[in-house]
């Protein structure tokens, strides 16, 4: 049995220990920051009650065999103050988060040579406080390891699927191609159908080959076919999912723009590489929300 700390219960957070839950085999913390008295996850396989002990402060903690850290990207800092309660000589950190920059978002918060960026795909809200929705299987992708290795086991006899790679950084940026297009729904304020829409499903592929062509410069293995598969992807999906781009826009959060569309600016000024319509996209973003 493994002890597990979530810091950052949100709908990814909420999906891994709805996950975890159902193998039955792991002591598991939540670290929130109201208290969280129940948690409930509506699977494609029926709601999972998850079995948790809530903390609402470090001192209520003790050290884990694995912190999994799901929060915002840019909450990186106060996500660490959790850390030095939670981690013992052997404790690693899984960092689950959007965009390309796990390790660079830790960067001198936890020893690096316990940091393992994990990505995850999974269609998923929260609903409210105590209720998410997982709308389909979870595949998460980790650096093949032994660290990836023994965080591949906890997930050992549930229904996620995890995939060890030889190469994670094409792993993120195919993933950041992905949420690169969800920035259609966030500025529309309308779900995932929205890109159902021909002239904004030609939006959607500018964006994803824009992001293809930094990720490449990066150093990622992005195939031709990759926005065509993205799309099509969208439109074979739930037309009334809403990602978490979307999700905070409309609660009036703080939002992942920098991490999801402004890092293909930033890496693309990087390398030379022009990205107009992210650069819209952004701007857009950023002025609706002023």
């Amino acid at each position: 049995m493994a002890k597990i700390a979530i810091v950052g219960v949100g709908a990814i957070g909420g999906v891994l220990a709805g996950i975890l839950e159902t193998s039955q085999a792991h002591a598991l913390t939540l670290c929130t920051r109201r208290a969280l008295y129940a948690l409930t996850v509506d699977t494609p396989e029926g709601a999972v009650s998850v079995q948790f002990r809530n903390a609402t402060d470090p001192a209520q903690t003790e050290p884990v065999d694995w912190i999994l850290c799901a929060t915002k990207t840019y909450d990186a800092v106060s996500a660490a103050k959790w850390f030095p309660a939670l981690t013992g000589p052997e404790t690693r950190l899984a960092v689950i988060q959007n965009g390309v920059e796990h390790r660079e978002n830790f960067s001198g918060l936890f020893p690096p040579e316990r940091i393992l960026p994990v990505v995850i795909d999974v269609p998923a809200e929260r609903r409210s406080e105590t209720q998410i929705l997982q709308r389909a299987d979870a595949f998460l992708r980790v650096e093949s390891s032994p660290p990836g290795s023994d965080f591949a086991s906890l997930f050992a006899h549930t229904r996620a699927k995890l995939d060890l790679t030889d190469d994670f950084l094409s792993a993120a940026w195919a993933k950041l191609c992905i949420n690169s297009a969800g920035v259609i729904s966030a500025l529309t304020l309308k779900p995932a159908g929205i890109l159902r829409d021909e002239a904004l499903g030609e939006v959607a592929l500018g964006l994803i080959a824009e992001c293809v062509a930094v990720g490449r410069a990066e150093g990622a293995h992005l195939d031709d076919g990759t926005g065509e598969r993205i799309l099509a992807g969208y439109r074979a999906g739930s037309p009334d999912s809403i990602n978490s781009l979307l999700a905070d826009r409309l609660s009036n959060r703080r939002t992942e723009i920098e991490a999801r569309n402004g890092v293909i600016i930033r890496r693309g000024e990087k390398h030379g590489i022009p990205t107009p319509l992210n650069r819209m996209a952004v701007a857009l973003f950023n002025g609706m929300a002023t």
